[in-house]
């Protein structure tokens, strides 16, 4: 294929929030360039791209799926993506195989939360995005609103979708000008300077031709540039000029026949705008007096056959005129095809996002390998698609089809056998095919290709062998929504299916015919699974037919998760309920087979201990000089530990915590369970920049914001504190739980040195040192000073129990006190002193019995420390910490008391509510703890008789304030709560006692719930 085939190709997906109308344009779109395949009175109802039962059944779609299309002499692969906060994974899926976006807007309900979150993913993922306003009709048949009102509806949506992507751009703009104060002078070189673009401009602009005003139901749709070439002729004007002035505040004087500004009108107030006189007016003439049907039939020359203007519904006269006058496929694709960038140019400017340039620090690389892969690089910059050229694809999802759903004949008509099963078994009915797309050169079936991981590193040779396998593409599909098409072979720029992979690939991969590419960056997900269930079958004997089912569906779902906790549980994790429910639907009727068990939703928690943020330097006093410690000793009595411990600040807890992944990179810690398939949404934003410099920016920043708030007033104290927390960050031992963690393991004071007969384990500061919150010469002197002192028998045992007290500390924040959840934004100080054997041994045991009787002595040591934590913390008040999901809100006046009284029963805190501008309805703003959530969306529907909606995100962990071992000690209380035996136990004791009894902890609890008087019976002597 040539340069020019490859310039007439498009690759868009529809982005926008549920219930906007992405399926039922992609319907209209179909059914006048997909072939045939959809007939176009059936469009908006069919809903073709909704395939699975459960779609139809839901009337909301749950994948994204692709289809081809032809427009004129263009290709365009159109991906029809959920609106759904469940499914935004497959959103991530689509962005990253898409050049362009469509972004629907609701004219009406206007831009909801989750229009801020696939905006946020075009541009994440340098799409360029077309805004598409639809349910114009909305705005003339329901709300009844004048042409001006509604240009004011439709000018506010513009402004408030351009207001979202300034904000991103703003964001990279401020990150580009951090990155070049902080970088050496002299360096501000051209490539430096690529972020210096035209932020003033907004991104949306009707006159710019990236605006589309459609009804999707019933199929039509215009931009400013139809109706500019309808007025060029009758107006005497160029069709540029038309366009520039039908939107904004452009008038035209019917005097002078001129177009003039605001100015120009003089003190004519009922003016109107262009855009309201020229295309609004006609529009909502055409809806209410249906004479004017048969003026716009005659005026554009319309043929519609007589059977449907003599329809005695007028809805589908309107329909079928409506849609022949301004046909909604000619204005959505000729605006995708105008605006939006062909594979050779926007794999020229996407290609940092995709690969982004690393820096080769090792000298002793093969220069071969460095040129071929710069070579693979430039390839995929410039979608190289001769035959010669590297051939590279991304697979950003695996789907399951059906055996039976593939095509008998290949692509010349050959009888293809279709049930050599990938699983080598033959038992399974389901074939996994991979969804992707080829970023260079030409894949052929039958070809052999390398399948990359993420963590493949083509410098590093021999010892990345295992992120690297060979596999062979046994068929090719061009993706038609359900329907699949053969292909020979499918050249860069294009978006197919491929069979053959199943047993290589789990989520995501690279696909290259050279082992020597840089596979492509990981998607970012907006949210990460929140939601857990344990699963069992009904049957213990179909365990075997649930594990089989269970690796089925971790391949077939992108964005689940199936782990197996302590406890021996099939744990399955989904993004909420919808998502879960499709899950387990799945596996009992597609990919296990079998009757199953599902659990309540197992709900995470963490801890933490209460902390007044406004007395931070106090707090600060008590982790270096106090008395006010917990000590244990080991079994032997030869370390003593003291442990120390105070609340992180809020931003540090939060930077941490988001950051694992990143952290986990430049520790070379093992990230959580979620990290593998979730980046965070900063991270992914900043780009070609030092990761460890960013690290440690953000820890700073966290630092001195927290400080700023809680000392506004007193700038010495402000000072102070920032001055302990810079030495506290040059003492960081460790991270935690799994090396990562929101908690933090301080070295303790080098000034309190050990007495003659002991010594102090310290650590060393290497997590400082690795972000670069030490310099390396005060480390030096600091282990000088401590060999020095120490007698090197102890020194020797010191050094090797280090791993045993941060051990101790990985345990302990694994597993609090309260019921085994992580700890949560905490901050220790462990001082262990260990002395030598004489010194403790009082009896006549000997040196070789006394490790015999106590255990291995790290044993003891780790078990010391763990304990030590767990006890400080409920020494310091703990509190227990709940995740918090975002609520909006949407419903009319009148279920506005029942939607409370739902929001009150579930602990919810109502933010703010707003009544939206020219509508009956409200939006109201809540957080709802996860905990809650269970089952909320079925009791509003049932509670407003399905006049509320709402759509739940995953927001912040919050603390409960509520103290779980609350005695009432004074008068007042004692009052009002009564004596401690009649207390009924609060929120988050009752929280902490259910996690306890799931997993099987002892719980104070009264044996006898339901007592009956004890009858004493006669005594006879």
């Amino acid at each position: 294929m040539s340069d020019s085939d490859t310039r007439k190709i498009r690759n868009i997906c529809i982005l926008a929030h549920v219930d906007h109308g992405k399926t039922t344009l992609a319907d209209h779109l179909i059914a006048s360039s997909g072939g045939g395949v959809l007939h176009p009175k059936m469009a908006g109802r069919l809903r073709f791209m909704d395939y699975l039962d459960e779609e139809q059944r839901r009337a909301i779609t749950m994948k994204s799926s692709s289809i081809a299309l032809h427009y004129k002499d263009h290709s365009i692969n159109l991906i029809d993506s959920p609106g759904h906060m469940d499914f935004c994974s497959e959103v991530s899926t689509a962005a990253r195989l898409s050049d362009g976006a469509l972004v629907l807007v609701d004219a009406v309900e206007g831009v909801h939360i989750q229009t801020h979150a696939v905006l946020r993913q075009a541009w994440i993922e340098k799409l360029t995005p077309c805004l598409v306003l639809n349910k114009i009709d909305r705005l003339i048949c329901e709300l009844r609103l004048s042409p001006m009102e509604a240009y004011s509806r439709l000018l506010r949506i513009v402004h408030e979708v351009n207001g979202i992507i300034s904000a991103y751009k703003s964001e990279k703009y401020l990150s580009d000008v951090d990155s070049l104060l902080a970088g050496p002078l002299g360096e501000v070189g051209d490539e430096n300077l690529e972020f210096v673009e035209d932020d003033e401009e907004d991104t949306f602009q009707p006159q710019k031709g990236n605006v589309a005003f459609v009804c999707a139901l019933d199929g039509w749709g215009f931009g400013i540039h139809e109706f500019a070439e309808f007025y060029a002729s009758k107006l005497g004007a160029s069709v540029t000029a038309l366009q520039k002035a039908l939107w904004g505040p452009r008038y035209y004087d019917k005097k002078t026949k001129m177009i003039v500004g605001k100015k120009g009108i003089g003190g004519a107030s009922k003016a109107q705008p262009m855009f309201v006189q020229f295309v609004l007016e006609p529009l909502w003439q055409v809806y209410e007096d249906k004479d004017k049907l048969e003026k716009v039939i005659k005026a554009f020359n319309l043929s519609i056959p007589p059977r449907e203007l003599q329809n005695k519904d007028p809805k589908v006269v309107l329909q079928a005129v409506m849609s022949r006058w301004l046909p909604l496929s000619d204005a959505v694709l000729s605006m995708a095809v105008r605006c939006m960038p062909d594979p050779i140019a926007a794999q020229s400017f996407r290609i940092s996002r995709l690969i982004p340039k690393r820096e080769v620090l090792d000298n002793g690389i093969d220069s071969n390998v460095l040129s071929e892969v710069e070579h693979v690089r430039r390839c995929i910059e410039a979608c190289d698609s001769r035959p010669e050229a590297p051939c590279v694809a991304f697979v950003s999802k695996m789907f399951a089809v059906p055996l039976k759903m593939l095509p008998n004949r290949g692509a010349h008509g050959e009888i293809i056998n279709n049930l050599t099963s990938e699983s080598g078994d033959g038992e399974s009915d389901e074939c996994f095919l991979a969804f992707a797309r080829i970023f260079s050169g030409v894949f052929y079936s039958g070809q052999r290709i390398f399948v990359l991981s993420a963590l493949y590193d083509p410098l590093k040779g021999e010892s990345v062998q295992k992120h690297v396998q060979e596999a062979e593409l046994q068929s090719l599909y061009l993706m038609m929504g359900q329907g699949l098409k053969p292909v020979n072979s499918a050249v860069a720029g294009n978006v197919v299916a491929i069979r053959g992979l199943g047993q290589h690939i789990l989520k995501s991969a690279t696909l290259s015919s050279t082992k020597n590419c840089w596979p492509f960056s990981s998607m970012a997900f907006q949210v990460s699974p929140t939601l857990r269930v344990a699963i069992e079958p009904s049957d213990p004997a179909d365990m075997g037919a649930l594990m089989k089912g269970l690796k089925l569906l971790n391949r077939a779902d992108p964005f689940v998760e199936v782990t197996v906790s302590r406890r021996g549980e099939h744990v399955l994790s989904a993004a909420g309920e919808v998502h879960l429910e499709r899950c387990i639907k799945d596996l009992k009727e597609r990919f296990a087979r079998v009757s199953l068990e599902v659990s309540p939703p197992l709900v995470s928690y963490k801890e933490t201990i209460e902390g007044d943020s406004s007395i931070m330097l106090e707090n600060l006093k008590l982790l270096t000089k106090s008395t006010d410690y917990v000590e244990k000793t080991t079994s032997n009595g030869r370390c003593v530990v003291r442990v120390r411990v105070i609340k992180l600040p809020a931003s540090l807890t939060k930077i941490l915590d988001e950051s694992s992944d990143l952290l986990g990179d430049l520790i070379g810690g093992k990230a959580g369970p979620t990290s593998k398939s979730s980046e965070t949404q900063i991270s992914s934003i900043v780009e070609d920049e030092n990761p460890i410099e960013t690290m440690r920016k953000r820890i700073m920043d966290a630092v001195e914001s927290d400080i700023l708030s809680t000392s506004e007033n007193d700038k010495d104290q402000a000072e102070k504190c920032k001055r302990t927390w810079l030495k506290l960050l040059k003492r960081v031992w460790a991270l935690g739980p799994r090396q990562v963690g929101p908690n933090i393991l301080f070295n303790p004071d080098f000034e309190g040195n050990g007495t003659d007969c002991s010594v102090l384990i310290r650590g060393s500061s290497h997590i400082s040192e690795k972000l670069r919150l030490v310099d390396d010469s005060n480390n030096g002197e600091t282990v000088a000073k401590t060999s020095s002192v120490a007698t090197q028998a102890l020194s020797v045992d010191a050094e090797r129990l280090q791993s045993s007290v941060v051990s101790g500390f990985q345990l302990a924040t694994a597993a609090g006190p309260l019921c085994d959840e992580p700890m949560w934004g905490l901050a220790f100080v462990v001082e262990a002193c260990i002395s030598s054997l004489a010194a403790h041994s009082d009896e006549s045991e000997t040196s070789q019995q006394q490790p015999e009787q106590f255990g291995i002595f790290t044993g003891q040591v780790m078990t010391a420390v763990k304990d030590a934590c767990r006890a400080a913390v409920l020494q310091k008040k703990p509190r227990l910490v709940e995740a918090m999901y975002f609520c909006e809100l949407n419903t009319s006046t009148e279920y506005l008391g029942p939607m409370y009284a739902v929001l009150a029963r579930r602990r919810a805190r109502v933010l703010k509510e707003e009544m939206q501008e020219g509508s009956p309805l409200f939006t109201v703003h809540a957080y709802l703890p996860v905990s809650e959530s269970f089952g909320f969306a079925d009791e509003l529907r049932r509670w407003t008789s399905g006049g509320a909606s709402a759509l739940l995100v995953l927001s912040h962990w919050e603390a409960l304030p509520e103290d779980p071992f609350f005695v009432p000690k004074t008068e007042e209380e004692i009052e009002e709560f009564g004596d401690g035996s009649s207390v009924l136990p609060n929120t988050a004791r009752k929280l902490i006692d259910a996690v306890r009894r799931r997993k099987g902890l002892p719980v104070e609890d009264k044996v006898v719930q339901h007592a009956t008087k004890q009858r004493t019976l006669a005594r006879k002597v």
